[in-house]
């Protein structure tokens, strides 16, 4: 039911992601020797009888994203070591404040959870992701200042996307038909309890087992007629039949938050957050290219080599 959201993301880390399947493939395959010819043979799929060996798919695999993948490893290595000569370390506490800001900017934990599939991840996957991008923003963090000028600059230009919009707290239990829906209203109208028969009757597998909640959601992010249904109701309300592109469902409001502006103060810690990533986006690629030009890296990948 949930529509995606999509959020800016300053500290940028889907690219890497992308990555991560060749990265797994190179570090469990890896470039197999010209005297083991039995080993490079070894079958990984077969078509119509006709073998298709480990060698090909790895030469395959080069051709078609090593380079950029060795230059990820490249770049990994040369944060490391730096890591390892100004002493700085992260901890598991460190990498998880950095998922939890990752988590934040999607509008619910199911949605985050559905992002990190689609990429064919785990949140252990991404937790191992995030190690080397932490330790960088570690090591170049204490180059970085924000102003107070900075942040009410931010805060006025930006007033808009900070307002903080009308917000209701909604439960839901989704059917096919109205015959059904009308059938579960009968049922509350009894007394039924709607945790119970959400848990029972509702076919969203996502909210069905948490007695169908959605959490807060403001207007514009669900359906248009399961929006207008639902912001129509008071605290304590349950709709009737709303029809939706999956059936019908029934709608419970259970809490009402007005829209409002946050202060200055109220945003200025977020706002700083936000900042500072902005300036680490940016310091970060000026400081990979001076510590590459600075080291000795001997890529037999590249096309210059």
């Amino acid at each position: 039911m949930n529509k995606h959201i999509s959020a800016n993301r300053t500290w940028k880390w889907v690219s890497s992601l992308l990555l991560l399947s060749l990265i797994a493939y190179l570090i469990v395959y890896p470039p197999l020797k010209k005297t083991d010819p039995t080993s490079a043979a070894v079958a990984v799929a077969k078509v119509n009888g006709v073998n298709i060996s480990r060698d090909q798919l790895y030469e395959a695999m080069l051709v078609s994203g090593g380079e950029q993948t060795l230059d990820t490893l490249i770049t990994e290595e040369l944060i490391n070591q730096e890591g390892q000569k100004t002493g700085v370390q992260i901890t598991d506490e460190d990498i998880q404040q950095e998922i939890s800001l990752i988590q934040g900017s999607y509008s619910s934990n199911d949605e985050f959870q559905q992002a990190l599939t689609s990429y064919g991840m785990t949140l252990d996957d991404l937790k191992k992701n995030m190690k080397t991008q932490v330790l960088l923003k570690k090591i170049l963090e204490p180059q970085v200042t924000i102003s107070d000028d900075e942040i009410k600059q931010y805060y006025d230009e930006n007033i808009e996307s900070l307002k903080v919009p009308e917000q209701i707290q909604a439960s839901h239990i989704s059917v096919t038909t109205k015959e059904e829906a009308d059938a579960i209203l009968a049922e509350l109208k009894k007394g039924t309890d709607f945790a119970t028969l959400a848990k029972d009757k509702s076919l969203d597998t996502a909210t069905k087992d948490t007695a169908g909640a959605l959490g807060y959601i403001s207007s514009g992010n669900m359906e248009e007629t399961f929006d207008t249904a639902a912001f129509a109701l008071a605290v304590g309300e349950t709709s009737s039949a709303v029809q939706t592109s999956t059936g019908y469902d029934i709608i419970k409001v259970t809490d009402h938050k007005a829209a409002y502006t946050p202060t200055m103060e109220e945003k200025k810690e977020d706002i700083k957050t936000t900042l500072t990533n902005q300036k680490l986006s940016t310091l970060s690629s000026t400081w990979l290219q001076e510590k590459k030009s600075q080291s000795t890296v001997e890529n037999y990948l590249s096309k210059d080599a």
